[in-house]
């Protein structure tokens, strides 16, 4: 799906892509605004924690404009073909299958797993903390954002640091959607091979004993280690974190 759907679509619309990245959250975040300036007779009509529901025709009508504005973004400002207006006026090259790709996939892959063990840490806060601090006469905003949120940071940070090893891991996802190009650039329209793609790919044609499969085994070997690393820091910073609020 990404590299032979996505990647056409990103491709062809360039320019709603990246208005559409700028443009999701501050609208989000403007629809939070709005609904926090309603009057509280306005509010009732919508049930607790369906507020959510609200933000589906603001996203499909910012995505909706965005994708209809790129012709015309095109048009004017990028001589008709962003590609060729990336490549010969910013000196960019433009890969069809290039890093935004993989990072649009990779959210949808990584994303489900961050979201679930996250919202199992905030839900398993318990309730008499809640509630005390909203007796106490702290809004709800305040009660999120210094009781709730707190609480659950070790397992909102486990779930992030879950998703972060996925997305390390993945082979199959960035072998596909980057166009598998050798190259290191720190340019997100340009492709890239990983390290797990990489051996994945040229483990079956090395020779055993060659250089080459040396050097596929020297790659598993970073890979491992950056990974024992990151997962060692991580879980240092977790167990200070439970440390520092199991008291709460």
């Amino acid at each position: 799906l990404a590299g032979l759907w996505l990647a056409p679509i990103i491709e062809g619309a360039l320019p709603g892509v990246i208005l559409l990245l700028i443009l999701l959250p501050m609208g989000m975040l403007l629809t939070a605004l709005l609904w926090n300036y309603l009057p509280e007779r306005g509010k009732t009509w919508l049930p607790e924690g369906w507020h959510a529901i609200l933000l589906i025709p603001v996203l499909l009508l910012i995505g909706w404009g965005a994708f209809a504005l790129s012709p015309l973004i095109e048009n004017v400002f990028m001589n008709g073909d962003s590609r060729i207006w990336l490549t010969h006026e910013m000196g960019i090259k433009f890969d069809q299958r290039n890093s935004l790709v993989v990072g649009i996939a990779m959210g949808f892959a990584v994303i489900p797993t961050i979201f679930s063990i996250a919202e199992d840490a905030v839900f398993s806060v318990p309730k008499h903390l809640t509630q005390g601090s909203l007796a106490l006469g702290a809004t709800p905003w305040q009660t999120l954002s210094r009781v709730v949120i707190l609480t659950a940071s070790p397992g909102i940070f486990s779930a992030v640091m879950m998703g972060l090893g996925r997305a390390v891991g993945e082979t199959m996802i960035v072998l596909m959607a980057t166009g598998n190009t050798p190259i290191m650039d720190f340019s997100m329209f340009q492709g890239l091979r990983t390290l797990a793609a990489n051996i994945a790919v040229e483990m079956p044609e090395s020779e055993v004993g060659s250089s080459h499969y040396r050097v596929l085994f020297l790659a598993a070997f970073v890979l491992f280690v950056f990974t024992f690393f990151f997962n060692t820091l991580a879980e240092f910073v977790r167990q200070r974190l439970r440390e520092k609020y199991s008291s709460m």
